[in-house]
């Protein structure tokens, strides 16, 4: 394993790098213990060297671009989703030909499809957890954190073999090609919250109007404490704490104390901080105080339609069985509920619905189809 810290160590790793057929990668983020996820370790391995590169301390990673997004190259990850999203927004970095472990251990039906799990079961290496909450963004990293990220990517390459000869042996080799292909594309896209996360927290359901405005209170100033002190929200104040100070609405900072997960350090720290959100809240005229938008609602009952998609959940099921994977993975209810929708009467219909993989209408698209016409 090499240590990258310097844009001349980077610049002989990506001499080293280029023109190879295959490479693993992985990326270590801080999002557990700050406020910004941003990557600061990303793990490359070939099949002869693995680099752990320092990207706090090397911002400028333009030479790994052409390498990733190369249609020559083989990218591996396992569980590629998050990563990409995170390169793509830090880096610009784009993958374009994809190979992820964890997909093909889906379609090979593997009941334990984290990385270790796999590892353990095709090459016999026990990979340590020791690291998994880590802060990523302490510097000097510990040469245990180091030798750790470098087994995540270290064997990859040889899990991936084992895993595509495997899938060749099913036939189900262009199934997962085609996941990786539609994974390729994915992009970072910022989140669209338009101030109502706080709605979104559990245990705000029975909150009225005013106890949801101190909430809102709550939820801003925690964001700000956060993002200024770059440490995750739970580390200022957890969600159940938080909600059961809008529940409540203290006036003192005994009060706040009395909150579970919410010492008298957090008190005296935040106290008059808090007691001023509750107070703002408290002072809305009634037109200001927040309303939970009302969902969509229920659809009235339509026994028709439930009872196809029991037909079609039925027919799903036994094309699991038969194949061994996972029902949900095969094909989600939410795809059965649109598919009884659309009603296709031809596999070409049934692949024209949106979300609608050609495998899945390879795979069970004759049993769908059965069941539409029952």
């Amino acid at each position: 394993m090499e240590y990258v810290q310097t844009e001349a160590q980077l610049e002989a790793a990506v001499r080293r790098l280029a023109g190879e057929p295959l490479l693993a990668a992985d990326t270590e983020a801080a999002g557990y213990h700050r406020y910004f996820d941003q990557v600061c370790v990303i793990q490359i391995s070939s099949r002869g060297a693995t680099f752990v590169i320092d990207t706090l301390a090397v911002r400028h990673l333009g030479g790994l671009a052409p390498i990733f997004a190369s249609a020559e190259t083989e990218i591996v990850f396992h569980d590629a989703d998050y990563d990409l999203r995170l390169l793509h927004r830090d880096f610009g970095i784009t993958v374009g030909r994809l190979f992820d472990t964890k997909i093909a251990a889906q379609f090979l039906g593997e009941p334990a499809f984290g990385l270790a799990s796999l590892v353990e079961k095709y090459l016999g290496v026990r990979l340590e957890k020791a690291y998994q909450r880590a802060d990523w963004a302490q510097r000097p990293l510990p040469e245990g954190m180091l030798r750790y990220a470098a087994e995540d990517t270290k064997h990859l390459p040889a899990l991936r073999d084992r895993l595509r000869e495997a899938l060749v042996e099913r036939g189900r080799l262009g199934w997962a090609e085609e996941e990786f292909r539609l994974e390729e594309a994915v992009r970072w896209t910022p989140p669209d919250d338009a101030g109502e996360a706080y709605l979104r927290l559990k245990g705000t359901r029975d909150l009225k109007p005013r106890q949801l405005a101190v909430l809102r209170e709550l939820h801003a100033w925690r964001e700000s404490v956060a993002r200024d002190r770059d440490v995750a929200t739970f580390r200022v104040l957890s969600n159940e704490a938080m909600v059961e100070l809008a529940r409540r609405m203290p006036g003192s900072t005994s009060e706040i104390a009395s909150v579970p997960g919410t010492p008298r350090s957090l008190a005296d720290r935040y106290g008059a901080d808090l007691l001023a959100a509750v107070r703002r809240a408290k002072a809305l005229p009634e037109s200001e105080l927040p309303v939970r938008p009302r969902g969509p609602g229920r659809p009235p009952p339509d026994p028709e339609f439930d009872a196809l998609v029991e037909r079609l959940r039925g027919a799903r099921d036994k094309v699991a069985e038969e194949l061994g994977l996972d029902r949900g993975f095969l094909m989600p209810r939410a795809q059965l509920e649109e598919v009884a929708r659309a009603r296709p009467g031809s596999a070409a219909e049934l692949e024209a619905i949106p979300g609608i993989r050609r495998w899945q209408v390879e795979a069970l698209g004759d049993r769908i189809l059965a069941a539409l016409r029952d």
